[in-house]
């Protein structure tokens, strides 16, 4: 791809990785990470979902949190969502991979409020599952307006998440259960 072509993806340098080791609080991070967000994968939604669950909360059930939303007004901060044990969930929590799904019809099969997210031209993702340990905290999303996303920017958005994964607080008690196995880490912050 031309350098000279406005929708190439811009390049995560150092540099911007050491911009945002001089953020001093979670608000001031997460905005400049949006930006480097916009920088790598253009036109795209961006959110952070915490891992809410329990080991109170039923078998197979994952509670999601919004912490941070690029389009608060549609999808607000604090926003909670239950997923129960699909494909992705699979990817993601038990697995601890990271999921780049393509293509609208991909998008619709994995999640339930595709609908409401098409309004804005998404056909990708990123999902990035923050861990400690082996438990999933937080998973780390990018949804583009492309159809295909390009290595550099799967690799930049995973390099951000790493970035980001300080700034984004653990659930105490965080504890889930799924497809039988038990995950034994109790985390606290």
């Amino acid at each position: 791809m031309s350098t000279n072509d406005p929708l190439a993806p811009k390049a995560l340098t150092a540099d911007m990785l050491d911009m945002l080791e001089q953020a001093r609080s979670a608000e001031t991070a997460l905005r400049k990470i949006d930006l480097l967000r916009l920088n790598l994968a253009g036109e795209s939604l961006f959110s952070i979902q915490q891992n809410m669950t329990t080991a109170g909360d039923p078998v197979d059930e994952l509670q999601l949190k919004r912490f941070y939303s690029s389009e608060a007004e549609s999808f607000p901060v604090q926003g909670a969502k239950r997923k129960t044990l699909t494909p992705w969930v699979r990817c993601l929590f038990l697995q601890g991979r990271v999921f780049v799904g393509e293509g609208s019809a991909v998008l619709a099969r994995t999640f339930d409020d595709f609908e409401q997210m098409s309004v804005y031209g998404v056909q990708s993702v990123i999902n990035v599952p923050l861990m400690q340990g082996n438990v999933c905290y937080a998973t780390f999303n990018v949804f583009g307006t492309r159809a295909q996303w390009q290595a550099p920017q799967i690799l930049g958005i995973r390099l951000l998440a790493q970035a980001c994964a300080r700034w984004v607080p653990r659930t105490p008690g965080l504890a889930y259960r799924l497809a039988g196995e038990s995950f034994d880490s109790s985390l606290e912050i």
